[in-house]
């Protein structure tokens, strides 16, 4: 059974979104990336996890420019990536990117719905606050 466990949410500043969602939700921050793909703060409430992004100018990832915010895409936990991924496929979805791996950065497959949502999957969970 795949388990929802990460929402990603593009925002323009990575340090006002992280306090608004530490202060209001008492969400633990887990780490701070600088990766070329992008930046990111990752929170946790213990189970799921919350990663904010932020594209500088150039950054490839971003969804309507660096200054848009809202949900760039979400997780599934999966107990085998081939099997659900032909589950994925099957039902009209498409696998389209892997993310290389970059230290701080959970590399994972990249799927569209069959409406164009882009989803994770992967074997392992995110990062989570103990």
């Amino acid at each position: 059974m795949a388990k929802l466990r990460h929402l990603a949410l593009q925002v323009p500043d990575l340090e006002k979104a992280a306090e608004f969602y530490e202060s209001c939700f008492e969400l633990k921050r887990v780490d701070k990336v600088h990766a070329p793909i992008g930046d990111a703060i990752v929170l946790s409430d213990g189970i799921m996890n919350l990663t904010l992004l932020q594209f500088p100018e150039g950054a490839k990832g971003a969804v309507n420019g660096p200054s848009w915010a809202g949900l760039h895409h979400f997780g599934f936990v999966v107990d085998n990536l081939e099997e659900a991924q032909k589950k994925v496929e099957a039902k009209g979805g498409k696998f389209f990117l892997k993310l290389d791996p970059y230290p701080g950065v959970d590399a994972e497959s990249k799927f569209k719905d069959p409406n164009g949502i882009v989803f994770d999957m992967s074997e392992h969970d995110w990062r989570q606050a103990k």
